[in-house]
């Protein structure tokens, strides 16, 4: 499995299917898109994720936060796998540019997965 569908996957349900990294959404499990289902508020899931933990994360601001609150791994290897994943062209040893994008990148592709994610993540 993806990485990005690991991430899919533990918000919404392991039944969910991802769309690939550069289609269209899934009106699958996930809800949203062609299937008339609402969306899933994606915040109180990773809140109710970050607040099971015993460390302070950021996961609304911080891709390996947002990892870590997911159980995943958010080494510097997995990052680089997710970021040719969903197609990232910059510099992957420029780690601070990288996280920034995948970050934005994975709110924009949980929002055309059925995810309610907020405005100003995506």
């Amino acid at each position: 499995m993806s990485i990005f569908g690991k991430i899919i996957g533990a918000i919404f349900g392991t039944k969910a299917e991802a769309a690939p990294a550069g289609g269209a959404a899934a009106g699958s499990a996930a809800g949203g898109g062609a299937s008339g289902k609402p969306a899933i508020d994606v915040t109180p899931i990773l809140d109710a994720a970050v607040a099971a933990k015993k460390e302070k994360l950021n996961w609304k601001t911080s891709i390996v936060d947002l990892m870590k609150a997911l159980d995943l791994d958010s080494s510097l290897t997995a990052r680089k796998e997710l970021a040719t994943e969903l197609g990232y062209k910059g510099d992957m040893n420029d780690s601070a540019s990288m996280n920034i994008w995948l970050h934005k990148q994975v709110m924009t592709k949980l929002a055309e997965n059925g995810g309610k994610v907020p405005d100003d993540l995506k």
